[in-house]
């Protein structure tokens, strides 16, 4: 499975005008590789990455997830394609504050129709091990540091074996030595799982972990070695 967008091309209304935020983007991002998106406030990261995971419907362009063209989607088969076939990391976790940590990861399950069973426990508690949060799994966000919260989003992100893999500034909120763990961590499950992973990301020291590297400026792509 892989990630394709081609000839992307996405505007917003400013005032009289428009302005653009992708102009003739392309990305192939190859199962079981890593690309990291770099670049200055305001280049286009994010908008790139919203339409990555159809959140956002470009101007122009092809946004294809495992093969499947996802322009002619509904937005109900757009939401379902999400929770089947990504996974998605946020620059804050976002859990919820009442449930522990366990019980985060085996959301997403509940969410995907197959409720509390025992398989769907087992394999939150394997993620939780495999992020490396071994005897964490009972408790809750206030008990957890920055890093081990969004270590909880990875396995979150990891739980219905997403195809695509798509991480939003995982270590803004974080230290240098926890933010480059969790980079590190992203780049070995990306191999492992073989999942086609984008990483929007500040901290240019830790580009080590990407198979390639994009830079993005005024809303254009251009692609360096690691």
């Amino acid at each position: 499975m892989s990630l394709f967008l081609e000839d992307i091309t996405l505007t917003y209304e400013d005032g009289d005008g428009r302005l653009t935020a992708l102009d003739d983007v392309g990305l192939d991002v190859p199962a079981g590789t890593l690309t990291a998106v770099v670049g200055p406030s305001g280049s286009g990261k994010s908008s790139l990455l919203a339409v990555a995971a159809t959140l956002v419907t470009p101007d122009r362009g092809r946004v294809v997830v495992g093969g499947t063209e996802t322009g002619a989607l509904s937005a109900a088969e757009r939401a379902e394609l999400r929770r089947r076939r990504m996974g998605i990391v946020f620059q804050q976790p976002n859990l919820l504050p009442s449930l522990t940590a366990l019980e985060q990861v085996e959301l997403m399950a509940r969410l995907d129709g197959r409720g509390r069973s025992g398989e769907a426990r087992e394999r939150a508690g394997k993620l939780l091990d495999t992020v490396g949060l071994t005897g964490l799994a009972h408790r809750r966000p206030h008990q957890l540091s920055g890093g081990q919260r969004q270590r909880v989003g990875i396995a979150r992100a990891l739980m219905n074996e997403p195809a695509v893999l798509l991480v939003d500034e995982p270590t803004s909120a974080l230290d240098h030595e926890r933010g480059g763990a969790v980079l590190e961590l992203l780049g070995r499950l990306t191999r492992e799982w073989g999942t086609a992973t984008v990483l929007v990301t500040h901290d240019r020291s830790r580009l080590g972990v990407a198979d390639r590297v994009v830079e993005m400026v005024d809303g254009r792509a251009g692609v360096a070695a690691p």
